[in-house]
């Protein structure tokens, strides 16, 4: 079995959950509240900001040259969408980056990227490409399903179509071949630790949602 199979079979309902909730089924019915969209686009940025340093992690611990040169591209790539992917968002939403930059990170994405930086900086490099995975993979499977059904509002569909396209997949493959790879080198013990980390982050990412459809804040 290849590493990207037995992790995905960790995490099958949990996608199954994400694909049925009300944040996601909203964008392709278009009954999800703009409130809840510029939410999750404001936390979306300040998470990309730290996915970004947990890629460049990767990149850091990476064994070879072409793998490094994987991470630092998508590093910079989460950088990228952050700038300009949510300025074209916010803008629509009647909002602009500096406002959203302005804005408190709120709990789920606080310990996402939190978990995520603890794990990249403290783990192997095996860990570490386990953990930021759900974020490249669930993204791909989630805009596939979506990008399938459409959306009727233009904004909703634009986002999806970002992460629903052959561009966006073909980053995800790569970083599937090279989890593939280090998986079948990894020990007993090592794998364990990978499928834990890849379990958790997908939980975070069913969180993230959720915490946008419920525009979740501090309770004190």
């Amino acid at each position: 079995m290849r590493t990207r199979d037995l992790l995905w079979s960790d995490v099958e309902h949990i996608h199954a959950a994400i694909l049925a909730h009300p944040f996601v089924t909203g964008l392709t019915d278009a009954t999800l509240p703009r409130p809840a969209f510029r939410y999750y686009v404001v936390q979306d940025a300040h998470y990309l900001r730290g996915y970004a340093k947990a890629l460049a992690a990767c990149a850091a611990k990476a064994p070879d040259a072409a793998a490094t040169s994987m991470f630092a591209e998508h590093a910079a790539g989460a950088i990228a969408a952050e700038r300009d992917l949510h300025a074209s968002l916010m803008a629509d939403l009647g909002s602009s980056v500096e406002e959203a930059a302005a804005e408190p990170v709120t709990p789920a994405t606080q310990a996402y990227v939190s978990y995520l930086l603890a794990t990249v900086h403290d783990g192997s490099y095996a860990e570490a490409v386990a953990a930021v995975l759900p974020c490249y993979w669930i993204y791909a499977k989630v805009g596939a399903a979506l990008l399938e059904a459409g959306s009727p509002d233009p904004l909703y569909q634009r986002w999806i179509e970002m992460y629903g396209g052959d561009a966006y997949q073909a980053v995800v493959d790569a970083v599937l071949d090279e989890t593939d790879r280090i998986g079948a080198a990894a020990g007993a013990t090592e794998l364990e630790r990978m499928r834990t980390h890849f379990t958790v982050t997908s939980r975070y990412e069913w969180m993230f949602w959720d915490a946008a459809w419920r525009q979740e804040t501090w309770p004190i």
